[in-house]
């Protein structure tokens, strides 16, 4: 600012400061609200196996892992909690819908045929938002029962 500015706004500090700090807090507020808390329980979710071949008779050193092939739906306004896929690599397809998947910072909007692959660097939660359920296939390689 220049000192002729300044002079000009003698006794209007405390108005610009106010209004400054009222755009901060809307800026701020706007980001903590855009930043969401990943949900620890799902909610509206189903899965139905629908096929599982037991790898330990298929490939030697792989006793106790699965590779299982299921239909998992999110139901409107059902979300399917945080979770990694370290040990349990996973390729999910979507033959309905439009979840949204949050992975890290990211937000991810997913549409039929898409598909989305999830190895032992993913951690990512589900969002459906739509009027209608997201319905996937996931293929996961899971490791032994405990």
């Amino acid at each position: 600012m220049t000192l002729a500015l300044i002079h000009q706004n003698v006794g209007k500090p405390v108005k610009v400061a106010a209004a400054a700090t009222c755009l901060l807090g809307v800026f701020t507020g706007g980001f903590a609200v855009g930043q969401q808390q990943p949900p620890s329980e799902n909610k509206g979710v189903s899965a139905k196996s629908v096929g599982e071949v037991k790898l330990a008779a298929e490939i030697e050193g792989m006793g106790g892992r699965r590779l299982r092939l299921r239909v998992v739906t999110l139901e409107p306004a059902g979300v399917f909690a945080l979770h990694n896929h370290k040990d349990r690599p996973a390729v999910e397809f979507i033959l309905t819908g439009n979840p949204t998947e949050f992975r890290g910072s990211e937000t991810h909007e997913k549409r039929k045929e898409m598909r989305v692959v999830s190895d032992k660097e993913t951690t990512h939660w589900w969002r459906n938002d739509a009027k209608v359920p997201a319905v996937f296939v996931a293929d996961i390689f899971n490791p032994p029962k405990q």
